[in-house]
């Protein structure tokens, strides 16, 4: 007897505990529905075991289900949404604190669990009742979501244009029981499905491997940047636009990463003072006081102006490996960077003439430059 007591009393405790914590988990609920001070979010990230999951773990969020909207078929089953007929999409409705957590943080986390520039599917899951959207329920919330977008939009962490459709919501049907808190009931499906699906790989691509362990809001990246880039928002002009502002020769490096002939572009031997700009949006890029002569028959320079203004990958379009340098807002193919260079940083950055605009130095604070006039002193 006493043998089993010694294990019933553990077990006991630890029910005991858990019933503690989910019955102040139901009273934070009650009390913030009784208040009044409950909102809810509607939202679409692909599969909603999965976006349930991870919204969730945000403090602040008092409950989440599963269902669908968008549609026009009443009460639809899993069966018809999945067809892809009913313009239904599987959603989650979340139901939050604002007094904890406001609808941008809600969205906050939404982004940086799903991939919102897909509007054919999610990840392994294919098809229109898959693609991400945010039924807002107010204006405010439609004014907040739309900023927010845009600022995500300039910001260039997800590398593709935003495909996430901002709707008005209308009705919301609840989906099958077995379908709420799957990754809770069944968790060994649930890890094998996430893990086959391809969803976290791409978001540790995105913001990085520690993204769980040390997470990092879109906000702060956001802030962040702006402060990097004094505040300015530079954005990428359509495709239409692109192709009729572009030489030929222009929109084949910078949208199709081609690459001119060497000794035969504008500026490899230019020595002129001034800065050089991304052709497509303006961006600063590099300046005349970083740049040498390497022989190579391109535009070369030690380092960026600001390493907020461009970003680097691996490109294997060849049998070996190269990093390639890109602009961030305007994702324009710039040329790639080389360990050769001189000192002090030892790098080369060699680019295309094609891809730049050469700014002189007189020209800076009429061209709205005037803040690297700086570079050019004594």
């Amino acid at each position: 007897m006493r043998h089993k007591l010694s294990l019933i009393l553990p077990l006991l405790a630890i029910l005991l505990i858990a019933a503690s914590f989910f019955g102040h988990a139901d009273s934070e609920m009650s009390k913030a529905k009784a208040s009044g001070k409950t909102e809810i979010a509607t939202l679409a990230g692909g599969c909603f075991w999965c976006t349930e999951s991870d919204l969730e773990k945000l403090p602040g969020v008092l409950d989440v289900v599963s269902g669908y909207s968008g549609g026009t078929l009443e009460n639809p089953s899993y069966k018809q949404v999945a067809s892809g007929k009913t313009n239904h999409i599987e959603v989650i409705q979340v139901t939050f604190d604002p007094e904890q957590v406001s609808y941008e943080q809600v969205l906050d986390q939404f982004f940086r669990h799903i991939d919102p520039t897909d509007d054919k599917g999610s990840f392994v899951d294919r098809g229109p009742q898959y693609r991400p959207a945010i039924f807002y329920h107010t204006p405010e919330q439609q004014q907040v979501a739309q900023s927010f977008m845009t600022e995500i939009e300039a910001l260039g962490v997800f590398k593709k244009p935003l495909k996430t459709e901002l709707r008005p919501f209308q009705t919301f049907w609840l989906a099958e029981d077995y379908h709420q808190d799957y990754y809770k009931r069944n968790s060994v499906r649930y890890k094998y499905y996430r893990y086959s699906s391809g969803r976290d790989s791409y978001l540790d691509e995105i913001f990085g491997s520690e993204r769980n362990a040390n997470p990092v809001t879109l906000r702060k990246m956001i802030d962040d940047n702006k402060v990097l880039t004094q505040g300015k928002i530079y954005t990428k002009p359509s495709d239409a636009e692109l192709r009729n502002s572009l030489t030929e020769l222009q929109y084949y490096v910078t949208q199709k990463d081609g690459t001119e002939r060497a000794f035969d572009n504008e500026y490899w031997d230019n020595k002129a003072e001034g800065i050089y700009v991304d052709v497509v949006t303006g961006e600063p890029l590099f300046s005349s006081t970083d740049k040498y002569r390497s022989g190579t028959g391109w535009p070369s320079f030690t380092k960026p102006i600001n390493d907020a203004f461009v970003v680097t990958q691996t490109d294997y379009k060849l049998v070996y490996p190269r990093t390639e340098v890109r602009s961030r807002f305007g994702d324009s193919h710039l040329g790639h960077v080389f360990k050769d260079g001189p000192k002090p940083t030892g790098l080369r950055y060699c680019m295309n003439s094609a891809a730049m605009r050469f700014i002189a130095k007189e020209d800076l604070t009429k061209e709205g430059y005037q803040e690297y006039l700086y570079l050019f002193e004594g």
